[in-house]
């Protein structure tokens, strides 16, 4: 168990979360979201406005005073790229569970500060430069759409965003819906990765497939297939990884998007993950009717 949730899934309708850097624009607008839905949000943290209310919930000057005031599992950071990283170090030290990180642009020492800082803590981080996670119907932390997911049995983990929604609408529309969704975000140093993920999804009772949505750069998606290789599951796993045709050396969109000369490539990543036993959608647009595919042959 992780900060009294279950593991699986991490979040869900009893998770209590607080919003670093709620009184700006962004935090603002997040937290407007939320307060609409089931996700539980407790207060926010702005230095120097502790005492205050804001959308009518607390403000505190700390991390900590958050926490021990509103005892939350959970926290969301809209704060600035120059700033973010001491923000995560800053949830880190006061011991939450979770902490989702939407800010993108967080400059790379920083976060490999907050790398090393993970290693010796119990928090596990989403993100940067990521949408978050979602379990639909009871708890919503970062920017996903909450309308367009439907509570079901598809776990989603994805390092864009926008094929996020696109997996998310396709297995809506094959009547599979999601357990839950993880957009991990797609920069060079970041908290939990594919592997992670998995392991948590082929835990969870509730999910019986998983899409994972890679793309071109780094070494997840290989990491990933290494980890489905070494422990086996019986649950289908469907991949897609975009940038196939991205030319060597150049940063497609994503700080972490690029090929590297002898590695990084689409090509290279669907070898290993076809090694590994994952079904592979040739398409975006095949992502959902592949795995309703393989569902409906393994039943």
């Amino acid at each position: 168990m992780l900060g009294g949730l279950r593991v699986a899934i991490l979040v869900n309708k009893k998770t209590k979360v607080i919003c670093q850097g709620i009184t700006g624009q962004q935090g603002t607008f997040y937290t407007e979201q939320v307060l609409s839905s089931n996700t539980q949000m407790v207060g926010g943290v702005r230095p120097g406005k502790g005492g205050t209310k804001h959308l009518g919930l607390p403000v505190f000057d700390t991390v900590e005073q958050a926490i021990a005031q509103t005892n939350a599992d959970a926290s969301v950071i809209f704060v600035p790229p120059p700033q973010a990283g001491a923000a995560i170090l800053e949830a880190i030290e006061a011991g939450v569970a979770l902490v989702v990180c939407v800010t993108e642009r967080i400059p790379v020492l920083d976060m490999v500060k907050v790398k090393q800082a993970l290693r010796d803590s119990s928090t596990r981080l989403i993100g940067p430069n990521c949408p978050g996670i979602i379990t639909p119907g009871e708890c919503c932390i970062g920017i996903m759409p909450q309308e367009i997911f439907q509570r079901g049995r598809i776990a989603i983990v994805s390092r864009t965003g926008t094929l996020t929604y696109e997996a998310v609408g396709q297995t809506t529309s094959h009547n599979l819906g999601q357990s839950t969704c993880i957009g991990i975000g797609a920069d060079p140093v970041h908290g939990l990765g594919f592997s992670d993920c998995l392991e948590m999804f082929i835990q969870d009772d509730e999910t019986e497939g998983v899409v994972l949505i890679g793309e071109i750069g780094g070494r997840e998606e290989e990491d990933a297939a290494d980890y489905i290789r070494a422990n086996k599951t019986n649950k289908p796993i469907v991949a897609y990884v975009a940038g196939r045709f991205a030319p060597a050396g150049r940063r497609m969109g994503h700080a972490g998007a690029i090929i590297q000369h002898g590695g990084g490539g689409a090509e290279e990543k669907l070898e290993a993950l076809r090694s590994a036993g994952i079904h592979i959608a040739e398409s975006p647009v095949n992502i959902g009717a592949t795995m309703a595919r393989v569902l409906s042959e393994r039943s």
